[in-house]
This record gives structure tokens, sequence and C-alpha cells, in this order.
């Protein structure tokens, strides 16, 4: 078109929404090239993706072989309607079955995480005949009606209550830095767990329970090793199927295929989106078991759309799975993961303004706070709402300015890089972290 990096960000800003956000003063950089760890703007600038965009791009910006795929795709079969078989559908529902959990054996694809959510909500519906749908507060699915509902955290507070779909209800998360029941583990007992079961318990209605096993963009929030076993043991007690959204978790993530295998818990259904084609192409998939197939053996499957099993979809994450099996990267990440963790880890010694930091394999949270020993942070969930700048955004915008892009959220940094990343890389982007952290230092409350 000829335009400078001004009209393109003016036009977007002018013809198109800027999502989460109020759209008065929206100025979107424009970002014209991308590759390996890094992204660069319209003027040159180049970025390291400490986050990997949405936490997303899990082998890194132009990987060869995905590229490929699309486009070979593209030439054989852009396009066929979901009620007939394809070469790719069958390869990749071959390909899943050796690195999902094991079980998890019957598939739909979408072309969303949020779209495989609801996927799982009909699903359970269905199968059990009931209809509640237990989340927890400190979570996020998705943001059509359903998945919007079953999110935990203020972008489902627009919704309420005529769009909020009835029967989902919300349960403590599982925080151990800031626990909503003020238990210390592990004298707790794992009371959050527990508390799911009381629920059920006291609910006539209830279909499933769906958790992100380590909670993504609210906190990369790692549950105790007793967690996840015995939510199993809830669920399958009283007859409620488990969803795991392993929207972010998946496909290497946390230093496994799966974070659901950490603790050798398989779910009954298992939502997954994003690394599955490192994003290049908008893929999410519902999985579930053959006991839940089954019961569609002799029941309508009331589900469907256009864009289900969309070959041009399905071809490029044949190639990411092989992608990351070649290059190790599910160890790589479990591996860089404990030198990420002991340079984080070192911040906190230096910063006062740090209150936790955890994290799993290459996912990484870094929480701020104004004052620890009252656990008082530098802002609220109403301030995202609001349009009140929260202090990790001044931070997240200082790392710009040093050429480090960091996903930022009301209290804390999601800290999740491409899988590919190097120690270098991650030096640097943690340097810029530790440089810019001093803002809020300077406003810690002793």
């Amino acid at each position: 078109m000829g335009l400078s990096s001004k009209e393109i960000s003016d036009l977007t800003a002018r013809y198109t929404y800027g999502t989460w956000r109020f759209q008065k003063g929206w100025k979107p950089l424009h970002i014209q090239d991308a590759e390996d760890c890094y992204f660069i703007d319209g003027d040159g600038n180049r970025y390291l993706d400490f986050s990997s965009q949405l936490m997303c791009v899990t082998l890194g910006h132009k990987n060869k072989a995905v590229i490929k795929s699309i486009e070979e795709q593209a030439r054989k079969l852009a396009y066929i309607g979901p009620g007939y078989a394809t070469d790719v559908r069958a390869e990749l529902s071959t390909l899943l079955l050796d690195v999902l959990p094991k079980g998890l054996d019957k598939y739909f694809f979408t072309t969303s995480g949020t779209e495989a959510n609801e996927a799982a909500f009909k699903i359970a519906r269905m199968v059990t005949g009931r209809t509640k749908i237990i989340a927890r507060y400190r979570s996020y699915h998705g943001s059509t009606m359903g998945s919007i509902a079953a999110t935990g955290d203020p972008r489902r507070w627009a919704m309420e209550p005529a769009g909020k779909i009835p029967g989902v209800i919300f349960a403590p998360e599982v925080n151990c830095f800031d626990c909503p029941l003020l238990h210390t583990y592990p004298e707790c007992g794992i009371a959050c767990v527990e508390y799911i079961d009381h629920m059920i318990e006291n609910e006539s209605d209830v279909a499933a329970v769906i958790v992100e096993p380590v909670v993504g963009t609210n906190g990369v929030l790692i549950p105790p090793k007793e967690y996840m076993p015995r939510l199993r043991t809830i669920c399958d007690a009283h007859g409620v199927l488990l969803i795991a959204d392993e929207v972010m978790t998946g496909w290497g993530r946390t230093g496994k295929w799966f974070a659901m295998d950490h603790w050798d818990v398989i779910p009954d259904i298992l939502v997954t989106a994003k690394g599955i084609t490192s994003a290049y192409v908008p893929l999410g998939l519902c999985a579930t078991t053959s006991k839940i197939a089954s019961y569609f053996d002799d029941h309508f499957f009331s589900h469907g759309h256009t864009y289900e099993a969309h070959p041009l979809t399905l071809a490029p994450a044949i190639a990411a799975i092989n992608e990351i099996k070649r290059l190790q990267l599910v160890d790589r990440a479990a591996e860089l993961g404990e030198y990420m963790g002991e340079r984080l880890n070192a911040l906190k010694t230096r910063h006062p303004s740090i209150g936790d930091v955890r994290g799993l394999g290459l996912f990484w949270a870094v929480e701020l706070v104004k004052n620890k020993s009252e656990m008082k942070y530098f802002n609220v969930k109403a301030d995202k709402i609001k349009g009140v700048p929260t202090m990790v955004e001044k931070i997240a915008g200082a790392m710009m300015k040093k050429g480090v892009f960091l996903q930022a959220w009301i209290s804390h940094f999601v800290i999740a890089p491409p899988l590919i990343i190097t120690k270098e890389e991650i030096d640097l982007g943690v340097r810029a972290l530790d440089e810019a952290l001093e803002m809020a230092d300077k406003e810690v409350e002793n």
C-alpha cells in the first residue's frame, strides 16, 4: 500500500477493535516481520518475544517446516467440509495418540481454544445429562458466551447478568502465594480442592469441573502435587467429568507434552490450542476418552461448525508436532526452565517489589507487591476494567523501549518465551526486567 508505519497504525485503530481495552487512545505498534524469538516493527526496531505473543508461538517465528506444510496443503486441498475424511485428519489423529495423555482418543477439531471449550461443555452436558459447570475464580477459558461464563477473571464482568449462561459456579483457585482460603501449604490439607468436593455434594446438577492444570494468564499458579490426583478422585466419586484446559500449558510449555502429565492424571476431556500449530494458523482441539465417545454411538452428537477439521489448519499441526519432537523441545523446556527459574529467583532477592516467582518448564510468573507482609498489590482487578494503567503495564512499556516484549496482567508478568530460546536470550530478557523493576521498587511500602 505504500503507507508509513504511523498510517498503518492509525488505520488499524480507526477501523478495527482493540481487544480487552478502551478504544480511545489506542495506538497499536505496526509489526512487519518476525523470526525465531524476535519480531520487528515498521521502523526496524527488534524485540525479544519473551512471552511468545499470547503464550502461543512455541516454535518461534518463521519455522520453515510449518510454513511449508501450510503452502503444500493450500495447493493440495485448501478446504473440504467436515463430513469428509482427509489425509491430514487421519495423520494428525494418529500423531495425537502418541503425545496426548493415554486414553484420550476421540477428537473434535475447532479453530480456537474458546471453541474447544464450548465443545467440551456441550459434550459434558450431553453425556452426563446434567448442566452445571464448576470453574475457578483465577481462570480464563475463552471469550464466547459459554467460555467467558466459565472465566473467573474480570473479563467476564461485562457479560453479566444477561450474557452469562446458566449453571456456571466458581470454586476457589489454588494459589499458595495468596490463598483465597487464608491457609498455608502443606498444613492446609489442600483445602481448595476439598472445597470442590463440598460444592459438588451441595449442588444437584454438576456435569463437569474445568481447570487449567497450571493457571495461565491469571498467574501461572501451580498446584501442590496432591491437588490434581485428589481432584480426579473427587470427580470419579461423584460421576463428574474432569476437563483440563491446556490451551496454554500444552505442547511442551511446562516441560512435559501436557501439564497433566506432571501428576499422571488423565482428564475425561482435554482442551488445547495455541502451540498445537505454534499459532501459525488457528486450531483448537477437544479430546475425549473413548468412554465418553461411546455415548454418541447411540445418541445424536449435537455439535459442529463450518471450519471443523479444516485441512489448512490440520497440516501445520502435524508439522508442529514433528518439529517439537525433532528439536526435542519438551526436554529443552524442562532444562531451560530450571535456568529461567534461577535467573528470576535471583531478581527476587534484589527487588522488594517482587512478591513471588513461580513456574514450571518455560512457563513463569513474576508477581509484584506493594507490601508483602500485608499482601498489598499495586493494582486490583477493577483497575484493569476501569482503564487505570497498572504497574506491570508501565514496566512492560519500559521493557519494550529496551527491546523486550513481556505480557503483563493486573499484578504479574507471564514469561513464556518460544521453546527455542537460548540461555543468552533468557539473560537478555531477565536483564531488561531487572532494570525496569526499579520503577516498582521506588513505590514499595515498608
